[in-house]
C-alpha cells in the first residue's frame, strides 16, 4: 500500500511528456485507433439513469502489444477520466481531443499482454455522423425515456475508452447498472443480474470478437420476448412498451432467415440473436447479436440485411474503412437472394441498383467518409456480386461465399482477401471480370 501511494505521488508530481498519438493508419480515419494495440477483451461497468446524459464507467482492457510501447493511445470522447492504472499500478495519462494517452513506466515489448483500467464519469460524447444524409448523431444516445447505442463508424469512443477501429475485434463483458423500473438489453448473451435496493446490474457476455462500433446497450421500458430459434440459437427481441404489433411483424421470420443464411454462409457466429427497437428516428444498424431498428415501419429485406451483417461486418471485420462495400454490398445482395428463395422476381431490384449506382458513379472503394454509406457502397457493391454470380454461375458463386466466410471468420478483411477466394474457387478470369466493377469510375454493363 505504501509503495503504491508513493508511486501515485511521484506520478502526480513529476511532469510527463506525451508523444503525438499514433493512429490506425486507416485511409479514411487515420487518427482513430492505435495500430500498435491489440485489445482482446473489454470489461465494461456502466451506471446510467433514464433521461440523464451522464455515465459512470469503469473499463478494464486486456491488450497485447503489436509493437514496443512507451505510450498507448485510446479513443475516448466525452466523459472525464478520473483514474488510469496499468497492470494495477497508477499510470500517467493525458486526455485531450478525443484521445486518452497513457505513458508506460517502462517499454512494453512486442507480444506482451497487459491490462489497463480506466474510471471515468460525465456526459457521453456525441459524434455527428456527417456520412449520413440526415446528419445522424451516433454514440451513447440519451432520450427522455432511456438510452441506446448506435456507434458506426466512430461512436464507440463516446462511452468507453476503445481502440476504435474495426480491424481490432475483441470480446466483451458488460455490467450495466440502472434503476429497477427499466429493462436493459445489450449485445451478447445475458449472464444474470444482481439487484440491490432500487437498482439492478445486468450482465452480458460477447464471446466472439466484434468491432468496437458493433457493441450496443439499450435502457428503456422494454417488452423483452425470448424464444427458441434454429440450431440452439436463442432469439431475443426488445420492443418499447406499447409498440404497435404491426411494427413487430417484419421480425416474425427471424428463425427462417437464420436457417436461410446459415445454409448460405455457414454457422451463425453467436448463440443469441434478436432486434431492439428504439422508437426513435435513425438508420437500422447491425449491432452485434441485437440489431437496432428505429421506430416506424420496416421491411423483411432490411431485417435480413441486418442479420447478414452478423457475418459480413461483425464476424468478418473491416481491415480498412475504405473497404466498406465488403459489409454493405454483401448484406444488400442477401436481400436479393432472400427474395429469390421465396419466389420473387428480382429484375426490378437489380434495375434499381443500376439506376442508383449510375447517378454519381465512382470506383467501389470509398475515398472519403462521405462515401461510406452511399449508393456505390450498397448498390454497386451488390451489383459487383451479381456480376460475379452471372459470370461463374450459381454453384461456384455459393462456394465462393461459403469459402470467404470460412477462411476469414473472426478476422479483418480487405478487398484483396475476397479476390483471393474468388481466384482460388473460380480462377483468374473471374477476378478479371470484377476489376472494372472495383476500379473503374463508370458502372460496367452486367455480364
Amino acid at each position: 500500500m505504501l509503495r503504491a501511494a508513493l508511486l501515485a505521488l511521484a506520478l502526480s508530481a513529476a511532469p510527463t511528456t506525451f508523444d503525438a498519438p499514433r493512429g490506425s493508419g486507416d485511409r479514411l480515419y487515420p487518427k482513430l485507433g492505435d495500430a500498435a494495440l491489440d485489445v482482446t477483451h473489454y470489461d465494461l461497468a456502466l451506471r446510467t439513469d433514464p433521461g440523464v446524459d451522464h455515465l459512470d464507467g469503469q473499463a478494464t482492457l486486456t491488450i497485447t502489444a503489436r509493437a514496443a510501447l512507451q505510450q498507448l493511445n485510446l479513443d475516448l470522447l466525452g466523459p472525464t477520466v478520473r483514474t488510469v492504472t496499468l497492470n494495477g499500478a497508477p499510470a500517467s495519462f493525458r486526455h485531450a481531443n478525443g484521445k486518452l494517452m497513457i505513458r508506460t513506466p517502462a517499454i512494453i515489448p512486442t507480444g506482451r499482454t497487459f491490462t489497463v483500467r480506466v474510471t471515468y464519469a460525465g456526459p457521453s460524447g456525441v459524434v455527428t455522423d456527417l456520412t449520413s444524409v440526415g446528419g445522424d448523431r451516433i454514440g451513447w444516445l440519451t432520450t427522455t425515456r432511456g438510452s441506446y447505442v448506435l456507434a458506426e463508424p466512430d461512436g464507440a469512443r463516446t462511452y468507453y475508452p476503445a481502440n476504435d477501429h474495426p480491424a481490432d475485434g475483441a470480446t466483451y463483458t458488460l455490467h450495466v447498472n440502472a434503476p429497477r423500473a427499466v429493462q436493459v438489453v445489450a449485445s451478447g448473451e445475458p449472464a444474470g443480474q444482481d439487484t440491490a435496493g432500487a437498482r439492478t446490474t445486468h450482465h452480458f457476455r460477447v464471446t466472439q470478437p466484434i468491432p468496437s462500433y458493433a457493441l450496443t446497450v439499450h435502457v428503456n421500458r422494454l417488452d423483452v420476448v425470448t424464444r427458441a430459434g434454429p440450431d440452439g440459437i436463442t432469439l431475443r427481441d426488445a420492443y418499447p412498451v406499447g409498440l404497435p404489433a404491426a411494427q413487430r411483424a417484419p421480425f416474425a421470420r427471424t428463425s427462417e432467415m437464420l436457417t436461410f443464411l446459415q445454409d448460405l454462409l455457414g454457422p451463425y457466429p453467436h448463440r443469441t440473436y434478436g432486434v431492439a427497437i428504439t422508437g426513435e428516428r435513425h438508420s437500422a444498424l447491425e449491432t452485434a447479436t441485437l440489431s437496432t431498428f428505429p421506430g416506424g415501419p420496416t421491411s423483411e429485406r432490411v431485417a435480413v440485411h441486418e442479420l447478414a451483417h452478423q457475418w459480413f461486418g461483425d464476424s468478418l471485420r473491416l481491415g480498412d474503412w475504405s473497404d466498406i462495400w465488403l459489409n454493405e454490398g454483401f448484406a444488400t445482395y442477401t436481400e436479393l437472394l432472400w427474395d429469390e428463395a421465396h419466389g420473387a422476381n428480382t429484375d426490378a431490384l437489380v434495375a434499381r441498383w443500376v439506376r442508383r449506382a449510375r447517378q454519381a458513379p465512382r470506383p467501389l472503394l470509398a475515398r472519403t467518409p462521405a462515401e461510406l454509406f452511399d449508393a456505390t457502397t450498397y448498390d454497386r457493391g451488390a451489383l459487383t456480386l451479381h456480376a460475379l454470380r452471372r459470370t461463374v454461375g450459381d454453384p461456384p458463386f455459393r462456394r465462393i461465399l461459403r469459402a470467404y466466410v470460412e477462411r476469414f471468420t473472426g478476422r479483418a478483411v480487405r478487398t484483396d482477401d475476397f479476390l483471393s477466394v474468388v481466384r482460388d474457387v473460380a480462377g483468374e478470369s473471374a477476378v478479371t471480370t470484377l476489376r472494372p466493377w472495383i476500379d473503374a469510375r463508370e458502372v460496367p454493363a452486367l455480364p
